[in-house]
């Protein structure tokens, strides 16, 4: 396939935790000779700055007031893609249970919000070859003329069972439990909630295999370049 002629696309992807969102993401971009950039680290990344910077979680005031403070960095080559705050790799700290009990309440702050959008549609803007953008709001808000959106989504249960098992021997009913409370605040919180967009294609994940859901997503790609 002749990637280097074709034209720049941005496919942005969205859904809930556990619909294999990253993985295909990655997966696709890799394959597709594209840059890679997963928004949900940049958030995971500024409430992780905010934990260790001692800013009180439950205070939006605290948190808006912080907001420009940390210098993020996201690599975005699929096959490594990295997250630095001030200079200190976070790629792994960033996925605590602390930072992820935490994420939705910093992120929910429209200062905090801005702040990321404006990384990221920076980011994507600058790939040159077209990237591939996953996250909760990127084809309603962060990129909403994307050539492609897509919303990936999944039963709870098949959701919780491949976040638990990420999670190695997590308990499937608690995993769902804390699925369901994170899809509610990140649906219900006023900026930039989680919603698919009136143009995405809906992609249900719950009975197909990984290799499956990326073939798919890969083939809309494709028909999406050859359509330009």
């Amino acid at each position: 396939m002749e990637n280097g002629a074709a034209q720049p696309v941005i496919v942005a992807i969205d859904g809930p935790s556990g619909t294999g969102k990253s993985s295909t993401s990655k997966a696709v971009a890799a394959q597709l000779g594209l840059s890679y950039l997963d928004t949900g680290a940049q958030y995971r990344a500024i409430t992780w700055w905010m934990v260790n910077n001692g800013i009180d979680i439950e205070d939006p005031h605290a948190i808006a007031a912080a907001a420009g403070k940390a210098d993020i960095v996201s690599g975005t080559d699929p096959a490594n893609p990295t997250i630095t705050v001030d200079g200190t790799d976070v790629a792994g700290p960033i996925r605590t249970q602390e930072v992820t009990s935490k994420v939705s309440a910093v992120s929910a702050v429209p200062e905090v919000r801005a702040r990321i959008t404006e990384l990221q549609r920076s980011i994507a803007t600058a790939a040159e070859r077209g990237i591939v953008v996953e996250g909760r709001d990127i084809g309603t808000t962060v990129l909403p003329d994307a050539d492609l959106k897509i919303f990936l989504t999944a039963s709870a249960e098949a959701r919780a069972a491949r976040r638990s098992g990420e999670l190695k021997g997590a308990d499937v009913n608690a995993t769902r439990e804390a699925l369901i409370k994170r899809d509610a605040a990140d649906s219900s919180r006023k900026t930039s909630p989680l919603a698919k967009a009136g143009d995405a294609v809906e992609v249900d994940t719950t009975e197909l295999t990984l290799a499956q859901v990326i073939e798919c997503v890969v083939t809309l790609v494709e028909e999406k370049r050859a359509g330009k």
